[in-house]
């Protein structure tokens, strides 16, 4: 079996990472991580940096916060990754920046997917991710094996740059979807209704949604412990955003969202769930936490 470097061990890579060792792929990490010793517990090998485990590994993956993260690490690896090999980024980055990462890799004989993922936690965890992704058939084909270790729901989108432009479409709805059930919760708590007893009968209508559910719950049971923060997913927002203004698409609920966002993060509330959107909500409707 080809051998797979896994950098990024956070909140999502990690239960990446574990669910392709319990697939029994040869998976090898960084030593510097806080989940080294996780992962080499389950039998993972790890190497001192990005550099020499490119060099030791057919596929390369990356699963970071932000753009600029996967551009140090392709500038670390990319003189010891060896062609034929394939680059595999699974974070949410910019579109262009993934296009250019493709670039960068071809002139090393080096095929790379852009493979982000939608599921959150839970969904890492239970090796039940939807994964979208651009790049070649060929290179999506050989990838596949990997893809069907961290997900139930995968799909070649198209071209390079494509997997990021559909994650990109998924945050907006999202965001919008989770402000939705935010602005909902809060005018029924406003009015004395029953939140549990609403949320149960909303879920057997025609707004039932993962999020009302999942979501829903976060907020009757006052649990903002991030399973997606919302610094991160501001940070996604504001991709959305640069993206509707590169192919001149006015983003207008998108923009409202990102700046409840920044609101949240300007008041010390970044670290928290991103459906801590409701924390907001409240605040500016007068309702004093119970």
């Amino acid at each position: 079996m080809e051998k797979i470097g896994f950098i990024g061990l956070g909140i999502m890579g990690e239960p990446m990472a574990l669910n392709l060792i319990k697939a029994g792929h040869p998976v090898a990490v960084l030593a510097t991580s806080a989940a080294a010793n996780t992962l080499t517990a389950a039998g993972a090998q790890s190497h001192p940096d990005s550099a020499s485990l490119a060099a030791a590994s057919d596929i390369i993956i990356t699963m970071l916060p932000d753009s600029p993260e996967v551009e140090a690490v392709a500038a670390q690896i990319i003189d010891t990754i060896r062609p034929g090999s394939l680059f595999i980024d699974m974070s949410t980055i910019a579109p262009t920046t993934a296009i250019a990462l493709h670039q960068l890799f071809a002139a090393k004989s080096v095929e790379a997917l852009d493979a982000p993922v939608s599921g959150g936690q839970v969904g890492a965890q239970n090796a039940a991710l939807s994964i979208m992704v651009g790049g070649s058939a060929d290179a999506f084909t050989r990838a596949q094996p990997l893809f069907a270790a961290m997900g139930k729901n995968i799909v070649h989108i198209g071209a390079p740059g494509a997997g990021q432009t559909t994650k990109t479409c998924n945050q907006i709805i999202v965001a919008m979807t989770i402000q939705a059930v935010a602005e909902a919760f809060t005018l029924a708590q406003k009015a004395g209704v029953d939140l549990v007893k609403m949320r149960e009968v909303l879920l057997g209508g025609f707004a039932q949604s993962r999020i009302l559910d999942l979501h829903g719950q976060r907020i009757i049971d006052r649990n903002f412990k991030p399973g997606f923060k919302v610094k991160l997913h501001r940070k996604d927002m504001n991709i959305a955003l640069a993206t509707g203004k590169q192919f001149e698409v006015p983003l207008d609920g998108s923009a409202q969202v990102t700046a409840r966002m920044e609101q949240l993060i300007a008041d010390g509330h970044g670290e928290l769930d991103h459906s801590a959107l409701a924390l907001l909500l409240e605040q500016l409707s007068g309702i004093t936490p119970a």
